[in-house]
């Protein structure tokens, strides 16, 4: 019954997407520059991950460049925890916990997030590898957004392989359940990334960040929020160590102009809980 309602929960939810209604610009998430593997967490498998940024040079005016809320870009350093544990092969549920660092300030609580992510079929089974995402946000509002509450749907997550290449790509939907822009429709952007496969524990890669704004809405372009990050990643490193860090850099004047990331894992098997 739970691997039929962790299917079934999925399509219920991308379902709502058509009948959603449509105003301005969506804002790539500062907590989640990182692009997932098509792989999900074994059964029984739990890992943990923290994921680090930074903005050398963002923006001085609040509610600009990654800030949503009423604190400056600049300056500002991110920190999410992640857990995450394989409910079954093929799906794996994750928690949360955002804080971050405004210039001149103590760190502060930002929000919680709470997330399913699976995989339909066995990695190269399919010419593509195919997979879903779906998340309820929690935002601490005014400080870092204007919704306090949102549901971030990737109903189509592809993976390829192609020799030593690996490329990723997801489009994003994020629809503002309560705040300033409930029920104004749903936001667009993607999540997408080109790895080198060089090593086990040293290959670069490039990822793509990105929001357009709402459906039948986009924001003008001088507006939207567009990344490109050079990465280097790297996993099972002594302890079951793995990590993706690099520098972005923001394609758009809305964007911040440069973002450091540098996100570390540790995955451990702890057996079934459930």
């Amino acid at each position: 019954m739970r691997n039929v309602l962790l299917k079934i929960i999925p399509i219920g939810l991308f379902s709502l997407i058509p009948f959603l209604p449509k105003s301005t610009l969506a804002q790539v998430n500062p907590s989640e520059f990182e692009v997932y593997p098509y792989m999900t967490e074994g059964s029984g498998s739990l890992e943990f991950e923290l994921l680090n940024g930074f903005v050398p040079w963002g923006h001085s005016q609040p509610g600009t460049g990654l800030s949503s809320g009423i604190f400056p870009s600049q300056s500002m350093l991110l920190n999410s925890f992640e857990l995450t544990y394989g409910l079954t092969e093929h799906v794996e549920a994750a928690v949360y916990l955002d804080l971050a660092r405004p210039e001149d300030n103590s760190y502060k609580y930002a929000g919680s997030r709470y997330r399913l992510r699976g995989r339909l079929f066995e990695k190269g089974q399919l010419p593509i590898d195919l997979g879903w995402y779906a998340e309820i946000e929690w935002r601490r509002t005014p400080q870092f957004d204007d919704n306090s509450l949102e549901l971030d749907l990737r109903p189509i997550r592809v993976e390829k392989d192609i020799g030593h290449f690996t490329f990723n790509a997801e489009p994003v939907f994020e629809i503002p359940l309560k705040g300033a822009e409930q029920g104004q429709g749903v936001e667009i952007g993607y999540i997408a990334g080109l790895y080198y496969r060089w090593l086990p524990n040293l290959s670069p890669g490039l990822e793509f960040y990105g929001g357009s704004g709402f459906i039948g809405d986009f924001g003008p372009i001088n507006e939207q929020q567009h990344y490109i990050f050079a990465v280097l990643w790297g996993k099972d490193l002594p302890g079951g160590i793995g990590y993706n860090c690099g520098v972005g850099a923001g394609l758009t004047p809305g964007s911040d102009r440069i973002v450091l990331k540098c996100n570390i894992e540790i995955e451990r098997f702890i057996g079934r809980l459930f």
